[in-house]
């Protein structure tokens, strides 16, 4: 119960973090590029990275913070990060074909998706 509340304070949060800084970005360069959503996921690709890499060689903070930090922050921020982690670990683990597959599946079938959830609406 406990790494359900880190998670939930840690993902109110990165809402709010994302919310205000593609709300900030897209501002500064409006038009129809998604400047602002392209910057966040870029940032919390560089978040989950150095998080991971900095709990890969030191033993830093309690599980709850980890997950506050990764599940929770990076994870409300944008789950973009939690992809590119899950597809970097294939790629290190020498899964190269499931990782192609599992990065155009998520693309291909998100796009799709999304389509047919707004087809559905209407």
């Amino acid at each position: 119960m406990k790494a359900l509340l880190y998670i939930a304070l840690g993902g109110a949060l990165g809402s709010v973090l994302r919310y205000l800084l593609t709300k900030a970005v897209q501002g500064h360069w409006p038009g129809a590029f998604p400047w602002g959503t392209m910057t966040v996921n870029l940032l919390g690709c560089l978040m989950i990275g150095v998080l991971y890499g900095l709990f890969e060689k030191h033993d830093v903070l309690s599980p709850e913070m980890r997950l506050l930090l990764t599940v929770g922050i990076c994870g409300g921020f944008t789950t973009f990060s939690t992809f590119m982690n899950e597809s970097l670990s294939l790629m290190r683990g020498g899964e190269l074909l499931l990782c192609a597959a599992y990065i155009a599946a998520s693309v291909i079938l998100g796009l799709g998706a999304v389509c047919a959830g707004q087809a559905l609406a209407r």
